[in-house]
């Protein structure tokens, strides 16, 4: 069987519903990750769970050792990844606690560690990233929505901000101008570099609050915990009837 791992995110540091096997914890080449990787089941399957921010989520997102995070999966044997983000909606139907499976990535990140391609472990390559998600894992994903009778927004953009701070109403202005759906902090490097390794790789978009400047009003970390404890409650349901279909 294809071994599994889920990347949690803001709002998804812990998954309840895994039932613990093990945990380990080691370094990589590029530092430690950020945290232990948590070998459960869910639905009778395996699978290895990864809190991106930390438990507690403590790491900026800027500050994440994706490089770390990815290669200490590979390294487990991880061939397919779901990553969970929470994100602020721009279009129309990224309503809060709203899910999306994005299609396409815009990368307004910068100063990251971005690519294993940089130091003498791996010989410089060009990977193809025309279409960053894989097709596949994808479509299994938006199978396990509607198995589970989730509504969800099959294809999207996703602009990857720098953060921490949330983004400007003119940013989200040209974002959109741009093609962008939704806005996070956390899709790249992290979707390159499952790429560069050979991983399949795929994200679930949770839509945490309007983008900057979409409500007219300002941005509170109480309404991003509101709706993300409804949107996770949905992604978690989603997960167990992709572990049906994985």
């Amino acid at each position: 069987m294809t071994k599994l791992a889920i990347i949690g995110g803001t709002g998804f540091a812990q998954f309840g519903d895994l039932t613990i096997i093990k945990r380990e914890q080691f370094t990589t080449p590029y530092g430690a990750p950020s945290a232990d990787f948590i070998t459960g089941e869910l639905n009778g399957k395996e699978v290895i769970f990864l809190a991106r921010h930390g438990n507690p989520h403590t790491i900026a997102p800027h500050k994440i050792n994706y490089r770390a995070n990815i290669w200490g999966l590979k390294q487990l044997g991880v061939a397919q990844i779901v990553a969970v983000a929470a994100v602020g909606g721009i279009t129309d139907v990224m309503t809060p606690a709203h899910i999306a499976i994005p299609d396409q990535i815009i990368d307004y990140s910068h100063s990251r560690l971005h690519t294993f391609f940089d130091d003498e472990n791996y010989p410089l390559t060009h990977i193809d990233f025309t279409y960053p998600y894989n097709q596949k894992l994808r479509a299994t994903l938006i199978s396990s929505a509607a198995k589970a009778n989730i509504n969800i927004t099959p294809i999207g953009t996703y602009g990857c901000a720098q953060g921490p701070r949330l983004e400007t109403a003119a940013e989200i202005k040209r974002m959109e101008q741009d093609g962008c759906d939704v806005v996070g902090m956390t899709g790249m490097p992290e979707a390159a570099l499952a790429k560069e390794l050979g991983m399949d790789y795929a994200a679930v978009a949770v839509v945490a609050n309007w983008a900057a400047g979409k409500t007219g009003g300002e941005i509170t970390m109480a309404e991003i915990e509101r709706h993300l404890h409804v949107g996770m409650a949905k992604l978690a349901e989603l997960l167990k009837a992709f572990m049906t279909l994985a």
